[in-house]
């Protein structure tokens, strides 16, 4: 997978590509990340990429030419997906993620100051993201939470590929609990199922956590989930004995 980035701060992302699996992915040539400056495409001594909003108030806009020019040269000769970083745009969940890991070659754009003129999304965006209902200074964290969760989908980055399997989300339900050394901490133990070595009753144990973390933290997400039919009667019984009160 190849992946552009259009910033005004490509500095912010040098440590975050260095650095754990991206970095490791990076090194092994599983995934290309190039990030580019957009003063780079901008006209004038000052490389000026903004300008004061028509109809006043609010902070400064930045220009349209200098984007179309940069994305239209980033993309020359190539087909990437140009995904506009956004508070405005869907929201970024796990089945957007995956169908994203599908595609060869990326271009993300990094929005400063009160935003980007919108004529830059009807004329060069494929699509805006969000990583949620909030507002940070820019795009460039969110383009690095892109990355990050695209970078586990790419084989072999993650070492064992079951831990990925199992993440939240991917199944519909939250992760189970996860327990290590050493076995008691402040009088907290591990479950006894844990260290018991029956891995069928383990198993067990781990769906059933998994379906009382979703029903206690995320019980929006059971409406979509789509349970196997041994979850299903777990998650009958979890119901039951909550109206129980147990």
């Amino acid at each position: 997978m190849r992946i552009q980035i259009l910033t005004i701060f490509p500095e912010l992302f040098e440590p975050f590509l260095s650095t754990s699996l991206v970095g490791r992915a990076i090194e092994r040539g599983l995934l290309a990340v190039e990030v580019r400056d957009l003063r780079d495409f901008a006209a004038g001594r000052h490389r000026s990429v903004d300008d004061e909003p028509y109809g006043g108030g609010g902070g400064m806009v930045m220009t349209a030419p200098v984007w179309l020019r940069a994305v239209r040269e980033i993309a020359a000769g190539r087909s990437p997906r140009r995904i506009l970083l956004s508070p405005q745009g869907r929201r970024l969940d796990d089945g957007r993620l995956r169908e994203l890991a599908a595609a060869e070659d990326l271009l993300l754009l990094c929005g400063r100051y009160e935003g980007i003129d919108e004529r830059v999304r009807e004329l060069a965006v494929d699509e805006e993201l969000s990583i949620g209902d909030y507002v940070l200074a820019g795009g460039e964290l969110p383009a690095m939470v892109l990355v990050e969760a695209l970078s586990r989908e790419i084989p072999g980055v993650v070492q064992l590929p079951d831990s990925v399997a199992r993440d939240s989300f991917r199944t519909g339900l939250l992760d189970h609990p996860h327990y290590t050394r050493p076995p008691e901490v402040e009088g907290l133990g591990v479950p006894e199922v844990l260290l018991s070595g029956d891995h069928a009753a383990i198993e067990a144990w781990r769906l059933r956590a998994a379906l009382a973390a979703t029903l206690a933290k995320r019980p929006d997400l059971l409406e979509r989930a789509e349970l196997s039919p041994a979850a299903r009667r777990e998650l009958d019984r979890l119901l039951a004995e909550r109206s129980r009160g147990e």
